[in-house]
Protein backbone atom coordinates (compact mmCIF):
# COMPACT_ATOMS: atom_id res chain seq x y z
CA UNK A 1 0.00 0.00 0.00
CA UNK A 2 1.25 3.45 -1.29
CA UNK A 3 1.91 6.17 1.35
CA UNK A 4 -0.92 8.26 -0.74
CA UNK A 5 -3.29 5.19 -0.56
CA UNK A 6 -2.70 4.59 3.52
CA UNK A 7 -3.22 8.36 4.30
CA UNK A 8 -7.38 7.93 2.27
CA UNK A 9 -7.95 5.66 5.18
CA UNK A 10 -7.63 9.10 7.70
CA UNK A 11 -11.54 9.41 7.67
CA UNK A 12 -12.62 6.08 6.62
CA UNK A 13 -16.35 4.90 6.83
CA UNK A 14 -16.13 0.50 7.71
CA UNK A 15 -17.90 -1.84 8.30
CA UNK A 16 -17.04 -5.29 10.21
CA UNK A 17 -16.96 -7.13 6.74
CA UNK A 18 -14.46 -5.12 5.29
CA UNK A 19 -12.09 -4.73 8.21
CA UNK A 20 -12.17 -8.27 8.69
CA UNK A 21 -11.26 -8.93 4.92
CA UNK A 22 -8.98 -6.06 4.90
CA UNK A 23 -10.70 -3.70 2.33
CA UNK A 24 -11.72 -0.59 3.61
CA UNK A 25 -13.89 1.72 2.13
CA UNK A 26 -11.90 4.80 0.57
CA UNK A 27 -13.08 8.13 1.22
CA UNK A 28 -11.18 11.30 0.80
CA UNK A 29 -11.77 13.07 4.21
CA UNK A 30 -12.63 17.04 3.54
CA UNK A 31 -10.53 19.79 4.86
CA UNK A 32 -10.69 20.26 8.42
CA UNK A 33 -10.21 23.40 10.35
CA UNK A 34 -7.95 23.04 13.56
CA UNK A 35 -8.05 25.50 16.49
CA UNK A 36 -5.51 23.46 17.87
CA UNK A 37 -3.02 25.69 19.92
CA UNK A 38 -4.00 28.93 18.87
CA UNK A 39 -5.11 31.20 21.02
CA UNK A 40 -8.80 31.27 20.70
CA UNK A 41 -8.81 27.14 22.13
CA UNK A 42 -6.68 28.42 24.74
CA UNK A 43 -8.96 31.31 25.77
CA UNK A 44 -12.24 28.82 25.23
CA UNK A 45 -10.12 25.65 27.37
CA UNK A 46 -9.41 28.43 30.58
CA UNK A 47 -12.86 29.31 30.41
CA UNK A 48 -14.43 26.04 30.17
CA UNK A 49 -12.06 25.11 33.40
CA UNK A 50 -13.46 28.21 35.09
CA UNK A 51 -16.88 27.06 34.48
CA UNK A 52 -17.00 22.71 34.80
CA UNK A 53 -13.93 22.30 37.14
CA UNK A 54 -15.09 24.05 40.14
CA UNK A 55 -18.60 22.60 40.08
CA UNK A 56 -17.43 19.01 39.16
CA UNK A 57 -14.75 19.07 41.96
CA UNK A 58 -17.24 20.69 44.14
CA UNK A 59 -20.01 18.38 43.76
CA UNK A 60 -17.58 15.66 43.90
CA UNK A 61 -15.80 17.01 47.16
CA UNK A 62 -19.83 17.20 49.17
CA UNK A 63 -20.36 13.57 47.47
CA UNK A 64 -17.72 12.33 49.13
CA UNK A 65 -17.83 13.75 52.03
CA UNK A 66 -21.56 12.12 52.41
CA UNK A 67 -19.71 8.46 51.29
CA UNK A 68 -16.53 8.72 53.91
CA UNK A 69 -18.39 10.32 56.72
CA UNK A 70 -19.65 6.79 57.95
CA UNK A 71 -16.09 6.27 59.18
CA UNK A 72 -16.15 9.54 61.29
CA UNK A 73 -19.53 8.48 62.36
CA UNK A 74 -18.42 5.51 63.79
CA UNK A 75 -16.42 7.22 66.37
CA UNK A 76 -19.44 9.81 67.89
CA UNK A 77 -21.31 7.21 68.82
CA UNK A 78 -23.48 5.48 65.64
CA UNK A 79 -22.80 1.77 66.61
CA UNK A 80 -24.04 2.47 70.12
CA UNK A 81 -27.34 4.03 68.98
CA UNK A 82 -28.26 2.02 66.00
CA UNK A 83 -26.12 -0.87 65.99
CA UNK A 84 -26.47 -2.63 69.52
CA UNK A 85 -22.98 -1.55 70.36
CA UNK A 86 -21.94 -3.76 67.66
CA UNK A 87 -18.73 -5.25 69.40
CA UNK A 88 -17.26 -7.75 66.18
CA UNK A 89 -17.65 -4.61 64.09
CA UNK A 90 -19.65 -6.85 61.11
CA UNK A 91 -22.95 -5.13 61.26
CA UNK A 92 -21.12 -1.77 60.38
CA UNK A 93 -19.73 -3.70 58.09
CA UNK A 94 -22.74 -4.14 56.27
CA UNK A 95 -23.90 -0.56 56.67
CA UNK A 96 -21.10 0.38 54.96
CA UNK A 97 -21.29 -2.02 51.95
CA UNK A 98 -25.21 -1.46 51.89
CA UNK A 99 -24.25 1.84 49.58
CA UNK A 100 -22.26 -0.42 47.22
CA UNK A 101 -25.16 -2.64 45.98
CA UNK A 102 -27.34 0.02 44.29
CA UNK A 103 -24.16 1.07 43.10
CA UNK A 104 -23.09 -1.75 41.18
CA UNK A 105 -26.74 -2.64 39.82
CA UNK A 106 -27.69 1.19 38.69
CA UNK A 107 -24.24 2.41 37.53
CA UNK A 108 -24.64 0.83 33.84
CA UNK A 109 -28.48 1.37 33.04
CA UNK A 110 -27.94 4.98 34.62
CA UNK A 111 -25.02 6.11 32.74
CA UNK A 112 -26.45 4.55 29.67
CA UNK A 113 -29.96 6.60 29.69
CA UNK A 114 -27.86 9.79 31.16
CA UNK A 115 -27.15 10.25 27.59
CA UNK A 116 -31.08 11.09 26.99
CA UNK A 117 -30.67 14.14 29.11
CA UNK A 118 -29.21 17.38 29.37
CA UNK A 119 -25.76 16.86 31.36
CA UNK A 120 -26.73 19.86 33.81
CA UNK A 121 -30.18 18.22 34.42
CA UNK A 122 -29.14 14.62 35.18
CA UNK A 123 -26.10 15.26 36.94
CA UNK A 124 -27.86 18.28 39.24
CA UNK A 125 -30.53 15.94 39.93
CA UNK A 126 -28.20 13.03 41.11
CA UNK A 127 -26.33 15.08 43.17
CA UNK A 128 -29.76 16.39 44.70
CA UNK A 129 -31.11 13.21 45.33
CA UNK A 130 -27.75 11.87 46.79
CA UNK A 131 -27.76 14.65 48.95
CA UNK A 132 -31.54 13.81 50.66
CA UNK A 133 -30.77 10.34 50.87
CA UNK A 134 -27.24 11.05 52.74
CA UNK A 135 -28.63 13.86 55.17
CA UNK A 136 -31.94 11.81 56.02
CA UNK A 137 -29.14 8.91 57.29
CA UNK A 138 -29.06 11.21 59.91
CA UNK A 139 -32.76 10.07 60.87
CA UNK A 140 -31.80 6.51 60.76
CA UNK A 141 -32.42 4.60 63.99
CA UNK A 142 -31.98 0.67 63.65
CA UNK A 143 -22.87 10.45 40.55
CA UNK A 144 -22.72 8.41 37.83
CA UNK A 145 -21.84 10.16 34.27
CA UNK A 146 -18.79 13.13 35.26
CA UNK A 147 -16.34 10.98 33.50
CA UNK A 148 -18.75 10.32 29.91
CA UNK A 149 -19.82 14.36 30.79
CA UNK A 150 -15.93 15.62 31.10
CA UNK A 151 -15.05 13.93 27.98
CA UNK A 152 -18.05 16.16 25.68
CA UNK A 153 -15.30 19.07 26.93
CA UNK A 154 -12.07 17.82 27.36
CA UNK A 155 -9.63 16.28 24.81
CA UNK A 156 -7.18 13.11 25.08
CA UNK A 157 -4.31 15.18 26.06
CA UNK A 158 -6.64 16.89 28.36
CA UNK A 159 -8.14 14.28 30.45
CA UNK A 160 -5.56 12.89 32.53
CA UNK A 161 -5.12 16.23 34.92
CA UNK A 162 -8.79 17.19 34.72
CA UNK A 163 -9.71 14.01 36.04
CA UNK A 164 -7.03 14.23 38.54
CA UNK A 165 -8.32 17.56 39.78
CA UNK A 166 -12.00 15.89 40.06
CA UNK A 167 -10.99 13.11 41.56
CA UNK A 168 -8.29 14.42 43.62
CA UNK A 169 -11.15 15.97 45.64
CA UNK A 170 -12.29 12.42 46.98
CA UNK A 171 -9.03 12.69 48.76
CA UNK A 172 -9.64 16.36 49.71
CA UNK A 173 -13.28 14.66 50.55
CA UNK A 174 -11.12 12.88 53.36
CA UNK A 175 -9.31 15.36 54.60
CA UNK A 176 -11.80 18.06 55.09
CA UNK A 177 -14.10 15.12 56.51
CA UNK A 178 -11.53 14.50 59.36
CA UNK A 179 -11.26 18.29 59.75
CA UNK A 180 -15.25 18.69 59.99
CA UNK A 181 -15.89 15.91 62.38
CA UNK A 182 -13.07 16.78 64.50
CA UNK A 183 -15.37 20.15 65.10
CA UNK A 184 -18.29 18.37 65.34
CA UNK A 185 -16.91 16.20 67.83
CA UNK A 186 -16.77 19.28 70.30
CA UNK A 187 -19.67 20.38 69.47
CA UNK A 188 -22.90 20.20 72.33
CA UNK A 189 -25.94 20.29 70.68
CA UNK A 190 -29.17 18.31 71.56
CA UNK A 191 -28.83 15.48 68.67
CA UNK A 192 -25.60 13.13 68.77
CA UNK A 193 -22.77 14.02 67.13
CA UNK A 194 -23.11 11.12 64.37
CA UNK A 195 -26.46 12.80 63.32
CA UNK A 196 -25.53 16.54 63.39
CA UNK A 197 -22.09 15.30 60.76
CA UNK A 198 -24.83 13.32 59.00
CA UNK A 199 -26.25 16.74 58.58
CA UNK A 200 -23.71 19.34 57.99
CA UNK A 201 -22.06 17.01 54.96
CA UNK A 202 -25.36 15.85 53.58
CA UNK A 203 -27.40 19.34 52.76
CA UNK A 204 -24.78 21.66 51.14
CA UNK A 205 -24.87 19.04 48.57
CA UNK A 206 -28.55 19.48 47.94
CA UNK A 207 -27.75 22.77 47.72
CA UNK A 208 -24.67 22.53 45.04
CA UNK A 209 -27.13 19.99 42.74
CA UNK A 210 -29.60 22.92 42.34
CA UNK A 211 -26.78 25.48 41.51
CA UNK A 212 -25.44 23.21 39.01
CA UNK A 213 -28.63 22.64 37.11
CA UNK A 214 -28.44 25.91 36.48
CA UNK A 215 -24.87 27.02 36.25
CA UNK A 216 -23.13 23.08 34.63
CA UNK A 217 -23.52 23.65 30.37
CA UNK A 218 -25.11 21.22 28.47
CA UNK A 219 -23.49 19.44 25.62
CA UNK A 220 -21.61 21.74 23.35
CA UNK A 221 -23.95 21.46 20.40
CA UNK A 222 -26.74 22.79 22.86
CA UNK A 223 -25.51 25.17 25.38
CA UNK A 224 -26.14 28.90 25.66
CA UNK A 225 -22.70 29.08 27.61
CA UNK A 226 -20.54 29.12 24.17
CA UNK A 227 -20.88 31.87 21.72
CA UNK A 228 -21.21 30.86 18.05
CA UNK A 229 -17.21 31.07 17.44
CA UNK A 230 -16.61 28.92 21.04
CA UNK A 231 -18.96 26.59 19.99
CA UNK A 232 -17.22 25.94 16.28
CA UNK A 233 -13.98 25.75 18.42
CA UNK A 234 -15.27 23.31 20.73
CA UNK A 235 -16.75 21.09 18.18
CA UNK A 236 -13.69 20.75 16.33
CA UNK A 237 -12.18 19.94 19.68
CA UNK A 238 -14.29 17.33 20.45
CA UNK A 239 -14.02 15.69 17.21
CA UNK A 240 -10.16 15.78 17.01
CA UNK A 241 -9.39 12.22 16.46
CA UNK A 242 -12.59 11.14 16.47
CA UNK A 243 -16.42 11.34 14.50
CA UNK A 244 -18.48 9.43 17.26
CA UNK A 245 -21.92 8.76 18.32
CA UNK A 246 -22.50 12.42 19.17
CA UNK A 247 -25.59 13.72 20.99
CA UNK A 248 -29.00 12.28 22.51
CA UNK A 249 -28.82 9.17 20.92
CA UNK A 250 -27.80 5.28 22.01
CA UNK A 251 -25.96 2.65 19.43
CA UNK A 252 -27.33 -0.53 20.66
CA UNK A 253 -24.52 -2.18 18.67
CA UNK A 254 -21.91 -0.59 21.30
CA UNK A 255 -23.28 -1.46 23.80
CA UNK A 256 -22.92 -4.99 23.08
CA UNK A 257 -19.56 -4.49 22.20
CA UNK A 258 -18.73 -3.22 25.42
CA UNK A 259 -19.95 -6.01 26.73
CA UNK A 260 -18.32 -8.63 24.67
CA UNK A 261 -14.86 -6.10 25.20
CA UNK A 262 -12.32 -8.43 27.42
CA UNK A 263 -10.11 -5.21 28.19
CA UNK A 264 -13.27 -3.49 29.68
CA UNK A 265 -13.55 -6.76 32.45
CA UNK A 266 -9.68 -6.69 32.58
CA UNK A 267 -10.28 -2.63 33.80
CA UNK A 268 -12.40 -3.68 36.27
CA UNK A 269 -10.41 -5.55 37.54
CA UNK A 270 -7.59 -2.93 38.48
CA UNK A 271 -10.58 -1.07 39.62
CA UNK A 272 -11.69 -3.69 41.87
CA UNK A 273 -8.02 -3.88 43.94
CA UNK A 274 -8.40 -0.04 44.07
CA UNK A 275 -11.60 0.34 45.44
CA UNK A 276 -10.89 -2.69 47.88
CA UNK A 277 -8.34 -0.54 49.36
CA UNK A 278 -10.42 2.90 48.85
CA UNK A 279 -13.54 1.62 50.61
CA UNK A 280 -11.62 0.22 53.35
CA UNK A 281 -9.60 3.18 53.67
CA UNK A 282 -12.44 5.44 53.66
CA UNK A 283 -14.35 3.50 56.20
CA UNK A 284 -11.86 2.30 58.44
CA UNK A 285 -8.96 4.95 58.48
CA UNK A 286 -10.20 6.60 61.86
CA UNK A 287 -10.63 3.49 63.52
CA UNK A 288 -6.95 2.48 62.59
CA UNK A 289 -5.57 5.20 63.83
CA UNK A 290 -7.55 5.37 67.06
CA UNK A 291 -5.55 2.06 67.65
CA UNK A 292 -2.51 3.95 68.22
CA UNK A 293 -3.55 5.01 71.57
CA UNK A 294 -5.30 8.46 70.44
CA UNK A 295 -8.40 10.27 71.27
CA UNK A 296 -11.61 9.92 69.17
CA UNK A 297 -11.17 13.76 68.31
CA UNK A 298 -7.33 13.65 67.47
CA UNK A 299 -8.06 10.54 65.53
CA UNK A 300 -10.29 12.24 63.06
CA UNK A 301 -8.11 15.31 63.36
CA UNK A 302 -5.02 12.79 62.02
CA UNK A 303 -7.26 11.21 59.26
CA UNK A 304 -5.77 14.64 57.27
CA UNK A 305 -2.71 14.33 56.15
CA UNK A 306 -2.48 11.07 54.41
CA UNK A 307 -5.82 12.52 52.29
CA UNK A 308 -4.29 15.54 51.38
CA UNK A 309 -1.06 13.54 50.58
CA UNK A 310 -2.75 11.37 48.06
CA UNK A 311 -4.17 14.75 46.48
CA UNK A 312 -0.89 16.10 45.76
CA UNK A 313 0.37 12.39 44.24
CA UNK A 314 -2.26 12.18 42.15
CA UNK A 315 -2.21 15.74 40.52
CA UNK A 316 1.33 15.24 39.89
CA UNK A 317 1.12 11.76 38.62
CA UNK A 318 -1.97 12.76 35.95
CA UNK A 319 -0.26 15.82 34.67
CA UNK A 320 3.06 13.42 34.02
CA UNK A 321 1.07 10.99 32.37
CA UNK A 322 -0.81 13.73 30.03
CA UNK A 323 2.25 15.03 29.24
CA UNK A 324 3.62 11.86 27.86
CA UNK A 325 0.36 10.41 27.00
CA UNK A 326 1.03 6.92 28.58
CA UNK A 327 -1.82 5.59 31.05
CA UNK A 328 -0.83 1.90 31.78
CA UNK A 329 2.54 2.54 33.46
CA UNK A 330 2.08 5.49 35.46
CA UNK A 331 -1.29 3.81 37.23
CA UNK A 332 1.09 0.07 37.26
CA UNK A 333 3.66 2.11 39.16
CA UNK A 334 0.81 3.70 41.00
CA UNK A 335 -0.63 0.23 41.92
CA UNK A 336 2.23 -0.72 43.78
CA UNK A 337 2.42 2.61 45.30
CA UNK A 338 -0.82 1.88 46.67
CA UNK A 339 0.29 -1.47 47.65
CA UNK A 340 2.52 0.05 50.25
CA UNK A 341 -0.21 2.80 51.20
CA UNK A 342 -3.05 5.17 48.88
CA UNK A 343 -4.86 4.40 46.19
CA UNK A 344 -6.60 7.52 44.74
CA UNK A 345 -3.97 7.76 42.07
CA UNK A 346 -4.99 4.52 40.44
CA UNK A 347 -8.37 5.46 40.00
CA UNK A 348 -7.57 8.82 38.63
CA UNK A 349 -5.63 8.14 35.55
CA UNK A 350 -8.26 4.37 34.74
CA UNK A 351 -10.83 6.96 34.83
CA UNK A 352 -8.75 9.42 31.78
CA UNK A 353 -7.23 6.33 30.10
CA UNK A 354 -10.79 4.50 29.29
CA UNK A 355 -12.18 7.85 28.80
CA UNK A 356 -10.68 8.21 25.24
CA UNK A 357 -9.97 4.41 24.51
CA UNK A 358 -13.47 2.96 23.87
CA UNK A 359 -14.27 5.33 21.07
CA UNK A 360 -17.94 6.45 20.87
CA UNK A 361 -20.31 7.76 23.23
CA UNK A 362 -22.45 4.95 23.51
CA UNK A 363 -19.48 2.15 24.46
CA UNK A 364 -18.13 4.52 26.94
CA UNK A 365 -21.42 5.20 28.48
CA UNK A 366 -21.95 1.35 28.66
CA UNK A 367 -17.87 0.56 29.14
CA UNK A 368 -16.71 2.83 31.70
CA UNK A 369 -19.66 2.14 34.33
CA UNK A 370 -19.36 -1.45 33.93
CA UNK A 371 -16.04 -1.78 34.84
CA UNK A 372 -16.87 0.64 37.78
CA UNK A 373 -19.70 -1.79 38.52
CA UNK A 374 -17.06 -4.55 38.54
CA UNK A 375 -14.74 -1.98 40.98
CA UNK A 376 -17.86 -2.02 43.26
CA UNK A 377 -17.74 -5.58 44.35
CA UNK A 378 -14.45 -4.43 45.65
CA UNK A 379 -15.67 -2.04 47.98
CA UNK A 380 -18.15 -4.39 48.94
CA UNK A 381 -15.06 -6.65 50.05
CA UNK A 382 -13.17 -3.76 51.30
CA UNK A 383 -16.00 -3.02 54.12
CA UNK A 384 -15.43 -6.50 55.17
CA UNK A 385 -11.60 -6.63 55.68
CA UNK A 386 -10.94 -4.84 58.86
CA UNK A 387 -13.65 -6.29 61.47
CA UNK A 388 -13.13 -4.79 65.14
CA UNK A 389 -12.22 -8.19 66.18
CA UNK A 390 -8.96 -8.46 64.21
CA UNK A 391 -7.37 -5.01 65.81
CA UNK A 392 -5.10 -3.23 66.58
CA UNK A 393 -2.84 -5.17 63.60
CA UNK A 394 -5.85 -5.93 61.18
CA UNK A 395 -3.47 -8.38 59.54
CA UNK A 396 -6.06 -9.88 56.99
CA UNK A 397 -7.06 -6.06 55.70
CA UNK A 398 -3.72 -4.96 54.70
CA UNK A 399 -2.92 -8.52 53.25
CA UNK A 400 -5.88 -8.68 50.73
CA UNK A 401 -5.56 -5.29 49.81
CA UNK A 402 -2.15 -5.10 49.08
CA UNK A 403 -2.05 -8.46 47.22
CA UNK A 404 -4.96 -7.11 44.65
CA UNK A 405 -3.37 -3.55 44.51
CA UNK A 406 -0.01 -5.78 43.24
CA UNK A 407 -2.45 -8.01 40.46
CA UNK A 408 -3.86 -4.68 39.31
CA UNK A 409 0.07 -3.36 38.73
CA UNK A 410 -0.08 -6.59 36.54
CA UNK A 411 -3.10 -6.24 34.89
CA UNK A 412 -2.19 -2.62 33.69
CA UNK A 413 0.71 -3.70 32.63
CA UNK A 414 -1.63 -6.08 30.16
CA UNK A 415 -3.42 -3.84 29.07
CA UNK A 416 -1.02 -1.08 28.27
CA UNK A 417 0.76 -4.33 26.40
CA UNK A 418 -2.48 -5.14 24.63
CA UNK A 419 -3.02 -1.72 23.39
CA UNK A 420 0.62 -1.66 22.23
CA UNK A 421 0.69 -4.89 19.97
CA UNK A 422 -3.22 -3.65 18.70
CA UNK A 423 -1.83 -0.08 17.50
CA UNK A 424 1.50 -1.73 16.05
CA UNK A 425 -0.99 -4.50 14.24
CA UNK A 426 -3.14 -1.61 12.84
CA UNK A 427 -0.23 0.42 11.31
CA UNK A 428 1.22 -2.25 9.65
CA UNK A 429 -2.17 -3.49 8.05
CA UNK A 430 -3.84 0.35 7.30
CA UNK A 431 -0.64 2.37 8.00
CA UNK A 432 -0.29 5.77 10.61
CA UNK A 433 -3.23 7.92 10.59
CA UNK A 434 -2.87 11.68 11.60
CA UNK A 435 -3.34 11.77 15.26
CA UNK A 436 -5.70 14.37 15.10
CA UNK A 437 -7.37 13.40 12.11
CA UNK A 438 -10.97 12.55 12.92
CA UNK A 439 -11.78 8.56 12.62
CA UNK A 440 -15.36 7.95 11.96
CA UNK A 441 -16.17 5.40 14.93
CA UNK A 442 -19.31 5.68 14.44
CA UNK A 443 -20.03 1.65 12.92
CA UNK A 444 -17.35 0.28 14.92
CA UNK A 445 -16.08 2.31 17.77
CA UNK A 446 -12.77 1.59 18.50
CA UNK A 447 -12.77 -1.06 16.26
CA UNK A 448 -12.51 1.06 13.55
CA UNK A 449 -9.25 0.65 11.47
CA UNK A 450 -7.76 4.16 12.05
CA UNK A 451 -8.48 4.02 15.75
CA UNK A 452 -5.40 4.24 18.12
CA UNK A 453 -5.51 3.63 21.38
CA UNK A 454 -3.90 5.94 24.30
CA UNK A 455 -1.10 3.61 26.17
Amino acid sequence: MSTDDKARYADEKTTVDQVETGSVKEELPAPATTYEGTPEEKALLRRLDMRIMPLACILYLFAYLDRTNLGNARLQGLPQDTLGGDPTGIKFDWVNSTFFFSYILCQVPATIVSKLFPPRIWIGCAAIGWGVSSTLLATGFNFPGIPLYMSFWYTKREMGTRMAYWFGFAAVAGAFGGLIAFGIQHAHVSISNWRLLFIVEGVPTVMMGILSIWLLPDRPEETPFLNEDERKIQLERRERGLKADFGRTVNKKHITAAFNDWRIYCAGVIYFGANCALASNSAFLPTIIKTFGVSNAKAQLLTVPPYAVSAVVLTITSYYSDRIQSRGIPMSFAAVGGAIGGTYTVIGIMIAWFAHNLGSETKKATGIPMYMAIGQCGSVLGSHLFPATDGPRYTKGFAVSCALLFFAAICGIILTISYRIENKRRDDKYGQPDPDAAVDTTELADKAPMFRYVI
